[in-house]
């Protein structure tokens, strides 16, 4: 597989000689297979023989698995920051091509692995709670067991006390930025102090004692940009390039259907109906599927993007990322990330925000139609009609048409 890449004999008996010499040429065919371009294979194949022909020198033979150590020392040799990335990236891609071959490290012992564990249990299995939920609730409860261990000298949980929930929550609070974020904290901890008390480690329940955070959530109005703005970097997209077809198509679906960051990268070619204009957005935050229109103007610029750019794959999502290897987006920052750059690229500025922004928007313009909360709530997929009401406050100059008389005042 290495005469794909290299046509001189000398280079490519010298690529094989090293420890990794056997996997080499495999290497490049799973380089080929994932979608990397022929310069980027090269590149990551003449780094890969370059830390093979260091294992040699090392005294690993073809047969040994290489130490993480010696991995360490490789990379410490490089001259510079970027060399030592360069580097570390094409060594794991072979560690995850062949990973008998890299000795794994020891795992570094937790702890409170255990009782997270169980925690984490309780919140999937009997409060049946969103994954992305439990993340933030089991986070918190690592904070809470580092907080114990400083402050409590390794005391039990069943020594906690209400005092030390007080001081415990001031400290965790000390950090936190934001009204919401402090919120979240406090919810956080009571879902904690509760789980002790159903779980028998605490013999009271000490949720009650952690002190109430005012969070003004409809202090200000939401982030949003002028629809003249989102059309205007929409149409600056360029559609001669795939990733030109494919980001118009994320804009679009994000400023006429309001769907969210997380429902877009989980969208699947079979959640699009052609015929009837819909699409189906399934795992959703609010754990129910729902149905939004497609208009013609983006169902067309999604199938331009299916029939004409979108890479060949067998993943079933929609929308895939092109850098090397193709494959899903695995996180939404990421999707933000591209709205962001297509904002600021056609001259927008923005201080926050990234797809969520184009849901504000629409959101925003909605209301400012007149269409009705209830639908406004339907569309976003908000079970409450008050989380809609957020968007409620744009529409202030309307207020003025429904505003009484001043006392007094001229009729």
């Amino acid at each position: 597989m290495l005469e794909l890449y290299f046509k001189y004999r000398r280079v490519i008996a010298r690529f094989r000689s090293g420890t990794l010499g056997n996997e080499i040429d495999r290497i490049a065919a799973a380089l080929s297979k994932a979608g990397y371009k022929r310069d980027s294979a090269k590149l990551y194949l003449a780094r890969i023989a370059r830390f093979s022909s260091y294992a040699t020198e090392c005294g690993c033979s073809k047969a040994t698995s290489i130490p993480p150590d010696l991995v360490d020392r490789y990379l410490q040799a490089r001259p510079t920051m970027a060399a030592r990335w360069a580097a570390h990236g094409a060594i794991c891609f072979a560690a995850r091509c062949f990973p008998e071959r890299f000795a794994a490290e020891p795992p570094l012992e937790d702890p409170d692995g255990p009782f997270l564990a169980a925690y984490l249990q309780h919140l999937h299995d009997v409060r049946g709670l969103h994954p992305k939920t439990c993340e933030g609730l089991v986070l918190t409860a690592r904070r809470i067991l580092s907080w114990q261990r400083q402050n409590l000298s390794g005391a039990l949980l069943s020594a906690l006390m209400a005092k030390h929930v007080l001081v415990m929550t001031h400290d965790l609070l000390s950090g936190c930025r934001s009204d919401s974020t402090r919120s979240s904290t406090t919810a956080y901890i009571r879902s904690f102090l509760r789980y002790l008390y159903w779980a028998n480690l605490n013999a009271r329940d000490l949720a009650p004692f952690v002190p109430t955070t005012p969070c003004r959530r409809q202090a200000h109005l939401p982030p949003r940009l002028a629809w003249d703005d989102v059309q205007h970097a929409i149409d600056a997209i360029e559609t001669t390039t795939p990733s030109g077809m494919r980001d118009r198509a994320m804009m679009l679906l994000f400023a006429t259907t309001g769907m969210r960051s997380g429902e877009l990268r989980d969208l699947e070619l079979g959640d699009i109906r052609w015929r009837t204009g819909e699409l189906v957005l399934r795992h959703t935050k609010g754990r129910r599927d729902r149905v939004v229109p497609l208009l013609d103007n983006t169902g067309a610029a999604l199938a331009e993007y299916v029939l004409h750019a979108r890479p060949l794959t067998t993943d079933r999502r929609v929308f895939l990322s092109y850098a090397p290897p193709v494959r899903a987006f695995r996180h939404s920052s990421a999707i933000s990330r591209i709205i962001r750059v297509r904002l600021v690229r056609a001259g927008i500025p923005i201080q926050r925000g990234g797809a969520h922004l184009l849901r504000h928007s629409l959101a925003t313009r909605l209301i400012e139609q007149h269409r009705p909360i209830k639908e406004v709530a339907d569309l976003l997929g908000h079970r409450n009609i008050d989380t809609t009401s957020f968007y409620v406050k744009v529409a202030v100059p309307r207020l003025a048409d429904v505003a009484l008389p001043f006392p007094g005042g001229a009729s």
